[in-house]
């Protein structure tokens, strides 16, 4: 009895990816340093307010003392937990969801928070995303399943949008966005290459009725038509069907260029949300045609400091870091707290500041290295079930990761999505660490073939 227990030891040990901890614990450890770069005063003992529980980076410690039991919890449970209880984590997601719209606390404008003790807020639409990926991997992995059938895609997109509707409700739409990762997983395992073209070919012509004058991409939008028209004249001689087409594409693309992109900037998004896109292409946004424009309360917003404000301070800080950085708690826009949100959506700033180019571009080899990981990690497992989480949790920290820095550097609209593992936040940081450590876990158990 005790050799074999020496042997399951031995066999769990080897089993057990330590790349993904390992990185794990270092990205940890730079999340902290930044917080505290951010929020660091001369005049305060940085020793006794490491562990005072009373600043930013002392609650971060906390929270990955927190999560770091809660990862070691998790590689000590059967996997056949997580796909037992998959559905059942999904609708407890779901319901606490729900649940905010109750007892919910308003937090920036957002009632997606639920309130705990010690002053401690639970954000559920962090935390679906685990059940999420556990529900849809639990969908894909069914024997009976073909996933190139329509009805078995539509199951999983619902799966997958059911949250992000829910926390457009709650007034995150930048959560919301995250969903749509799950689309990347959906592609690898079946779902037709052509609908991403045509998502791409979307955000493609929204962009360019940002940038173009409306008659100018109208006119552009006829002469492609007639150009595919000409190049496939053959085969609209031999097939009416195909003229008719790309008619209706072209009178789909003018319609939306003419008609419902307008209409959703002027009536749909709110003035500084339509700002902070158009500021991502050069333009400015006239907020007298947008509805919200007669809010009293948008006028003074826009009074006290323009809507592109933060990423403008964002650039300014990341390009004074230079190509080597100022140095450890030595930037001038950190420490003057010059960008609004640095320990959270902007933390990315800090970083740039003070160690530079150079640190940026390891920093991202950190984050590079650990999505390769994950893939490899995804591609070796026998069981659908391990492979589809596996590339959800890929998907979730690229879009993550992308999205943040982008926004940082002005390349994407301002939308709220924290930095992996980087940003402060509790709710972020249990996300992130459950969704890396029962990948670890299914991973440890790669040779069994989980439902």
């Amino acid at each position: 009895m005790y050799n074999d227990r020496s042997n399951n030891n031995v066999s769990f040990s080897k089993g057990i990816d330590w790349l993904i901890p390992f990185l794990y614990a270092i990205l940890l450890a730079i999340g902290v340093l930044c917080i505290f770069m951010v929020e660091y005063k001369t005049d305060v003992n940085w020793a006794s307010s490491l562990f005072s529980g009373k600043t930013n980076y002392s609650k971060q410690l906390i929270f990955a003392g927190i999560c770091i039991v809660i990862a070691i919890i998790i590689l000590l449970t059967d996997s056949k937990f997580f796909t037992a209880f998959a559905n059942l984590f999904y609708v407890f997601g779901i319901a606490l969801m729900l649940a905010t719209f109750v007892i919910g606390k308003n937090i920036n404008g957002s009632r997606s928070w639920i309130p705990l003790a010690g002053g401690f807020n639970l954000q559920p639409a962090e935390l679906c995303k685990i059940f999420a990926a556990l529900a849809i991997a639990k969908y894909v992995s069914r024997q009976d399943l073909d996933f190139t059938k329509l009805s078995a895609q539509i199951i999983a997109t619902v799966l997958a949008m059911t949250p992000a509707v829910l926390s457009i409700l709650q007034n995150e739409t930048g959560l919301a966005l995250v969903y749509l990762s799950f689309f990347i997983v959906m592609f690898r395992e079946g779902l037709p290459g052509w609908l991403l073209i045509v998502g791409f070919s979307a955000g493609a012509l929204v962009i360019a009725t940002l940038i173009m004058e409306p008659n100018t991409l109208a006119i552009l939008l006829t002469l492609l038509a007639g150009i595919a028209i000409y190049i496939l004249r053959y085969q609209v001689k031999r097939n009416k069907s195909v003229l008719t087409f790309i008619i209706i594409i072209w009178v789909v693309c003018v319609g939306i260029q003419r008609f419902a992109v307008p209409y959703v900037f002027n009536n749909v998004f709110q003035c500084y949300q339509a700002q902070r896109i158009y500021s991502m292409v050069g333009k400015d946004y006239d907020c007298s045609h947008n509805r919200s424009s007669r809010d009293r309360v948008d006028k003074e917003k826009a009074v006290k400091k323009p809507d592109d404000y933060n990423v403008r301070q964002s650039k300014i800080a990341i390009g004074s870091g230079g190509i080597t950085g100022r140095g450890f708690l030595k930037g001038t826009q950190t420490r003057g707290k010059y960008v609004p949100e640095q320990h959270t959506d902007f933390i990315f700033t800090s970083l740039g500041e003070a160690f530079g180019f150079t640190g940026c571009f390891i920093f991202l080899m950190l984050y590079l290295l650990l999505l390769m990981r994950i893939i490899i990690i995804a591609e070796r497992q026998r069981s659908t079930f391990s492979r589809v989480y596996g590339y959800s949790v890929a998907s979730i920290l690229f879009f993550h990761i992308a999205v943040n820095i982008c926004m940082t550097i002005g390349l994407f609209p301002i939308i709220g999505i924290p930095l992996p593992l980087i940003s402060y936040g509790g709710s972020s940081l249990l996300t992130f660490t459950i969704l890396l450590f029962i990948l670890v876990r299914l991973d440890a158990d790669r040779q069994m073939v989980l439902r």
